[in-house]
């Protein structure tokens, strides 16, 4: 019967949700919880001791084992912790943030000084595959809701290493120019000297220095804009950052983000969908693979969209596969935004 697989999982939902009111659940539960955040308190602190985060054994070290620890599928919720590790996890992304751009600065310098054409070697850096794996989800998400190719494409804060935009020029989005933002005028001039021999991608890809809150008619010339996961790592300002694009981007252009979900909201910061204000939220996809980031694609509500709530889609089955995964910790979330309109 046609009714028979939604009426399963109803049930089996039901099942999963009376399991997690029982009291030894919720025990075990916080047990779990309490060694995870003193685990990451442990690491942080190991961190912040450290003279330098420049790429080095014991950097490199301390980081993987809290991109280790962060990676498993969790529950936790991070926003109900207490405010000192509130306060903790705050530092720890702003470590993280620093560590990574001393990473991709260095990785791309060794590119530049060492091989005529860096982009035939970009599987150099450690984590290139992470970064192909993404730019494909990133991609997929995107192509099941644009009409059209996308033919002008803004990624901002792309750092001196810009993997996402090069993967998907290179490997995605073949015909479309992309413009590259970053604050940091370093990050910048890295950046443009990997594409400098490339004659497809040094003709496609360009490289701008610039903060988000001074574009503003720029924005509106693109079909799709990528804010980087750490643009805005505090709260505030990625709200601000989500509202500056509201203003400026164009009617239909689309907004891809990445946030984190569960432990690995310890290492990046965390986009809710109803945050999107002036945007319909499409789809929002939480990895439980090695790919860290969650993923979020919204389309610009027409008439600038500034004061709206975020729109968002869902469908019964996806809410119930959302429940079931959160009760499981297991296997990727993906919810498809139906049309209700949350609240201001």
């Amino acid at each position: 019967m046609p009714g028979e697989p939604l009426s399963s999982l109803s049930q089996l939902l039901a099942s999963l949700a009376s399991l997690r009111l029982r009291p030894d659940y919720r025990i075990l539960m916080g047990i779990q919880e309490e060694k995870l955040v003193e685990k990451i308190s442990e690491i942080h602190d190991s961190i912040s001791k450290l003279p330098s985060l420049t790429p080095c054994k014991e950097v490199n070290t301390l980081f993987t084992e809290l991109v280790l620890t962060c990676i498993p599928p969790n529950p936790i919720d991070v926003s109900k912790l207490s405010e000192g590790v509130q306060e903790m996890r705050s530092k720890l992304i702003q470590l993280c943030g620093e560590a990574e751009g001393l990473l991709e600065s260095h990785y791309s310098d060794t590119l530049a000084n060492t091989y005529d054409n860096p982009m035939d070697h970009l599987d150099l850096f450690p984590y290139y595959s992470n970064y192909l794996q993404l730019s494909l989800l990133e991609y997929t998400l995107l192509a099941r809701h644009a009409t059209s190719p996308p033919a002008r494409v803004a990624f901002v804060g792309s750092g001196p290493l810009p993997l996402s935009s090069l993967v998907l020029a290179a490997r995605h989005m073949r015909a479309a120019r992309f413009h590259n933002y970053d604050v940091d005028p370093s990050a910048t001039a890295r950046a443009r000297r990997l594409v400098r021999a490339d004659p497809d991608l040094g003709a496609r890809m360009a490289f701008r220095t610039a903060d988000l809150f001074g574009l503003t008619r720029e924005l509106a010339c693109h079909d799709v804009v990528f804010l980087a996961a750490l643009v805005g790592v505090a709260r505030e300002e990625k709200l601000r950052a989500v509202e500056h694009l509201a203003r400026h981007m164009a009617s239909g252009a689309y907004l891809v983000l990445r946030s984190a979900h569960g432990a690995r909201a310890f290492l990046y910061p965390v986009v809710e969908p109803g945050d999107l204000k002036g945007f319909e939220v499409l789809s929002v996809y939480h990895p439980s693979d090695e790919v860290i980031n969650s993923v979020i694609i919204a389309r610009k509500l027409p008439h600038g969209g500034v004061g709206t709530g975020a729109v968002m889609r869902t469908c019964k089955r996806c809410e119930m596969m959302q429940g079931i995964n959160n009760h499981l910790v297991h296997g990727a979330m993906m919810e498809e935004m139906a049309l209700e309109e949350m609240p201001s």
